[in-house]
């Protein structure tokens, strides 16, 4: 082959390159990246103009930006005004928004653009972002066919830190403490067989401690009954995480009993809480970058087992500095706390 190369005129040669670049394959990163939002809120604007910029610096193709308005279905979606595509190719979307012939890469930011994702037709690649563990388990529920498509593969990205990270955090603060209390509710159940499931698994085991709260009337009796018998206390990311009078309750059932108080948002931390685990929407939206290669590489692999499901990588510890302090406590720097959380295990 290459004395057939060398052999042929300088005019043979350029022809010969042209073609062979020309059949090459292109592969998923020279695709247009197309991103459904659904909402307005500050955290989905992060994560898109953190998709916008990575594209723009990687000149790996068009990005293409759709929003879907309130209570409206896949058909109604227009491009948003910041789209960078052309004013000709910049029109209404119909249901399909994009043919077949033209598979890229699509990432739905939050729930309602992940519903509206998966009732699209279209064999690209799909990643659900922005997405806690009890909306990705409603949608699954709720299009068990969509999620497990033979000619489409989907990832889904989690907002918050799996278990298994945010009880690593309390062990680097706590090394000699064990119990660990939870308030949930019963939607929550996903979510507590998860930090069962870490805390068996954990390497000195958790006794881990679960209240059920069914309401916010009898949050005030789970928590009378679960103070006394833990050493801190965590709030999951579910309905009590979601409500700021709940999460509120219980950083004050901790502060009168001493107790440390852990979560997953920096909100929570500068409300009271002694630390969290958390992933800024920037770093979610480089993370759903390299879970859409993984897709994009599984895709077309044969039968579809399911999404491909990766919690948040926890890149950074938040520490409140004045509740470590009236607690007595010392612990270790964020920076350190974070390259722990990092390090395999």
């Amino acid at each position: 082959m290459h004395r057939a190369v060398h052999a042929l005129p300088a005019c043979g040669l350029a022809l010969y390159l042209v073609l062979c670049l020309a059949m090459a394959p292109r592969g998923a990163s020279a695709a247009t990246l197309t991103v459904l939002v659904g909402d307005d809120q500050a955290a989905s604007a992060e994560f898109v103009q953190q998709l916008r910029a990575d594209q723009a610096s990687s000149a790996s193709g068009k990005f293409e930006l759709v929003r879907i308005g309130p209570g409206t279905a896949t058909a109604a979606a227009e491009p948003a005004a910041a789209d960078t595509e052309p004013a000709a190719n910049a029109g209404v979307r119909t249901r399909s928004l994009r043919t077949a012939g033209d598979a890229g890469l699509t990432v739905a930011v939050g729930t309602a653009a992940a519903r509206a994702a998966l009732e699209r037709p279209g064999q690209e690649p799909l990643v659900l972002a922005m997405l806690s563990r009890l909306e990705y388990e409603n949608l699954k529920s709720a299009s068990p066919a969509a999620m497990r498509r033979g000619d489409r593969r989907v990832g889904v990205l989690l907002r918050d830190p799996a278990m298994a990270d945010q009880l690593a955090l309390v062990n680097a603060v706590l090394p000699q403490k064990r119990r660990l209390g939870v308030i949930a509710t019963p939607e929550s159940e996903p979510l507590v067989r998860e930090l069962q499931r870490a805390a068996q698994n954990a390497n000195p085991a958790w006794d881990l401690q679960v209240e059920i709260a069914p309401d916010a009337r009898s949050l005030a009796t789970a928590l009378r009954a679960l103070v006394p018998r833990s050493d801190a206390l965590m709030v999951l990311p579910d309905l009590i995480g979601d409500s700021q009078a709940a999460t509120l309750s219980v950083l004050h059932a901790g502060a009168g009993a001493g107790l440390p108080v852990f979560g997953a948002s920096e909100g929570l931390v500068r409300s009271g809480g002694l630390a969290a685990a958390v992933s800024t929407p920037g770093q979610l939206a480089q993370q759903a970058r390299q879970l859409g290669q993984k897709v994009a590489s599984a895709a077309g692999a044969g039968s579809n087992s399911g999404p491909l499901v990766e919690a948040a990588t926890p890149a950074t510890v938040r520490i409140n500095a004045t509740v470590a302090r009236g607690l007595g406590l010392r612990p270790p720097e964020e920076r350190e706390l974070t390259e722990r959380l990092a390090a395999p295990r």
